[in-house]
C-alpha cells in the first residue's frame, strides 16, 4: 500500500508514511555510504545482489523492480517484498551507489538473526548504510489482517520505545513465538539490526520519526545513528 500506484483511491491515507519514509531516506542517503544493504523478512534466507528484481503484478500494478540502482533486472526474479519496497524507496530517492539485500526467514532464531546482522557489517572497510524493512503487529482492531488481539499496542509500543532508543537488547528480547501469533514481519530484521550494531562497538542513538496502525498492521519509521556521527546510519 505504501506504492501509491497499488494503494489507488487510498494512496493519500498513507502520505504521512510515505514522508517519514522519504525523509528517513534521506538522512541515510546523506551520509554518503558506499553501500546500502536492504535487510528485510523473507520466506527464505537468503542474499541478494544488484540484478535480481521483483514484481508488484501480484500487488495490482505491472512493474518490475531491480535491487540496483541500474534498474537492471537480470538477476533472479524472487526478490521478497520487503527487500521489493525497499528499493523501490531508494529508486523514489534517486539514491546512488551499491546495493544489496539480505531476506531472513520468518522462523530464524534470535541467535541466528544476530549473527546474520553482525555478518552484514563485518569485513570489508566499506561503510554500509543499513535499510531495515519490516511491519509491526498486524493484530490492531477487528478489521485488522489478524483480528484484534490485546497483547498487539503493548507489543508495537515496546518496539516503538526500543527504534526511539536504538535499544537493540529490546528487540533481541523480542519472543518469536508471540511474534508470530501477532503476525510481526519485522522480528528478524529488527534482531539482525540489533546484531549489526551490537557488532560496531559502538553506542548508537536513535530517532522515531513515524508509529501508527492504519488498516490494522503497525508501521515504524526510525533513524539509528553512532553517537556523534553522522557517517554510518541504520
Amino acid at each position: 500500500m505504501i506504492v501509491p500506484e497499488v494503494a489507488g483511491a487510498a494512496a493519500d491515507e498513507l502520505d504521512d508514511l510515505r514522508t517519514a519514509c522519504a525523509e528517513a531516506i534521506g538522512r541515510l542517503l546523506a551520509t554518503e555510504p558506499d553501500t546500502v544493504l536492504v535487510l528485510g523478512p523473507g520466506a527464505r534466507t537468503v542474499r541478494y545482489g544488484e540484478a535480481d528484481h521483483g514484481s508488484l503484478r501480484p500487488y495490482g500494478l505491472d512493474r518490475t523492480v531491480a535491487l540496483g540502482p541500474a534498474g537492471d533486472p537480470a538477476g533472479r526474479p524472487d526478490l521478497p517484498l520487503s527487500l521489493l519496497v525497499g528499493a523501490w524507496l531508494l529508486h523514489r530517492a534517486g539514491a546512488p551507489g551499491r546495493r544489496g539485500g539480505q531476506s531472513i526467514a520468518p522462523d530464524a532464531s534470535v541467535d541466528e538473526c544476530r549473527r546474520i546482522g553482525g555478518d552484514l557489517v563485518e569485513g570489508p572497510d566499506d561503510r554500509v548504510a543499513l535499510l531495515v524493512m519490516g511491519d509491526g503487529s498486524a493484530c490492531r482492531g477487528e478489521r485488522s489482517p489478524g483480528y484484534d488481539d490485546p497483547d498487539a499496542e503493548p507489543y508495537d509500543d515496546a518496539v516503538a520505545a526500543a527504534l526511539g532508543k536504538a535499544d537493540g537488547a529490546a528487540l533481541l528480547g523480542l519472543d518469536p513465538e508471540l511474534s508470530a501469533r501477532l503476525r510481526v514481519a519485522g522480528r528478524t530484521p529488527w534482531q539482525a539490526l540489533a546484531g549489526a550494531v551490537d557488532r560496531t562497538g559502538l553506542s548508537w542513538q536513535g530517532d522515531l520519526s513515524y508509529y501508527a496502525a492504519p488498516y490494522g498492521v503497525s508501521y515504524f519509521v526510525a533513524n539509528w545513528m553512532p553517537v556523534g556521527s553522522d557517517r554510518v546510519p541504520a
